[in-house]
């Protein structure tokens, strides 16, 4: 990994952590799969961080550029996907 997060210099700490757990997340289902529960727990805390979907669409697309992993392709295949448990794009 080459490249950085897409971070907000106004979020706390914890903040931080949390949305580099939700983007390494996202990685982690192009290249070796995730679980369902975890995916979408992680993005419901990201979403807690990141309410506006504007501001999410951004950040979305600072990560893609950088790293070439879309996220809103995740998050959609996970909500489609009722009974699966694991998620691998």
């Amino acid at each position: 990994m080459n490249y950085n997060y897409p971070i907000d210099e106004t979020w706390s700490t914890q903040e931080i952590i949390d949305v580099v757990n939700y983007y390494s997340l996202i990685e982690k289902a192009y290249e070796k799969g995730v679980q369902k529960q975890d995916l979408i727990a992680t993005y419901n805390r990201y979403k807690e961080i990141v309410p506006s979907k504007s501001e999410e669409k951004q950040l979305d697309k600072q990560f893609e550029k950088q790293s070439g992993y879309v996220p809103f392709r995740v998050i959609k295949k996970a909500k489609e996907l009722d009974n699966k448990e694991m998620i691998k794009m």
